[in-house]
């Protein structure tokens, strides 16, 4: 059975050759990644330092107006310990600008703007470095589509995505990120007091175990439920897996060449 317990003193090494590799491998030098102050990137840019060396790591921090101030300090914090790049990039005016003209607006649209608004953010920037972005979305939010579509979730390269939030945790400490952004309250950031198992609805450690035994292991409903889930948590997870499909995929194109061959226009 496969298990959320990894050896993390490997996948560190694995992850940095990884990054490495891949970057390299496109001709690249540099990466570019936003830095929010979040266990996430912060684990990202540590093995983006150890990858390509500190100076072609560029850490770009975008806060709004409402921004946690204990982020963008966790932020600096690690940029100045890794001794990459640091950027800071304030995008209150862009998206207040915006939703002047929409103000009544909920938000997740303003949660939405702001996410699109960073990575239009980190694009810039990798035009003007030559550097490729990083992506810091983990697995457990990928499965459950938490996470904007061509916001954070774009990216050329994602390190973390197969790692659920608790593997993550874990190799956190392997890398030696500071315990006050381990353990503070995940946050997407996006309006006060907005944190990611409120909106999710569930605590990451339940949830990922129950997605490694889903998705990792295939077990079966009934088998889930004998191991202890409800079948109430069992169908909302499934059910965010098969909403969000649309955000794992690439954009599904018409196939008119076959319509023109006497079948009928299917996506590919």
């Amino acid at each position: 059975m496969f298990s959320l317990d990894l050896d993390y003193k490997k996948v560190h090494q694995d992850l940095v050759e990884f990054i490495r590799g891949e970057v390299h491998g496109a001709g690249f030098e540099r990466a570019v990644l936003g830095l929010s102050g979040g266990v996430d990137s912060s684990l990202c840019a540590h093995l983006a330092a150890e990858g390509l060396g500190n100076g072609n790591v560029y850490g770009i921090n975008m806060p709004y107006r409402e921004s946690s101030i204990d982020g963008i300090r966790h932020a600096r914090q690690v940029a100045n310990k890794l001794k990459i790049h640091f950027i800071s990039v304030e995008i209150t005016p862009m998206i207040d600008s915006y939703f002047a003209s929409f103000p009544d607006a909920n938000p997740i649209r303003r949660g939405n703007k702001m996410a699109r608004e960073r990575m239009s953010i980190l694009y810039d920037h990798s035009a003007k470095f030559n550097a490729l972005v990083l992506g810091s979305s983990n697995k457990t939010e990928i499965l459950l589509g938490y996470g904007t579509i061509y916001g954070d979730m774009a990216c050329a390269i994602n390190p973390l995505g197969d790692l659920y939030k608790t593997q993550v945790w874990g190799l956190a400490r392997e890398v030696g990120i500071p315990g006050e952004i381990i353990e503070k309250v995940p946050s997407a950031d996006l309006w006060q007091g907005q944190t990611d198992e409120g909106e999710l609805g569930f605590q990451y450690r339940e949830v990922d175990r129950l997605l490694n035994l889903m998705i990792d292991n295939t077990l079966s409903r009934t088998e889930l439920m004998e191991e202890g889930f409800t079948e109430h948590l069992i169908e909302r997870v499934m059910e965010k897996i098969r909403s969000s499909e649309y955000k794992r995929r690439m954009p599904v194109v018409a196939e008119v060449s076959r319509a023109l061959r006497g079948g009928t226009i299917r996506g590919q």
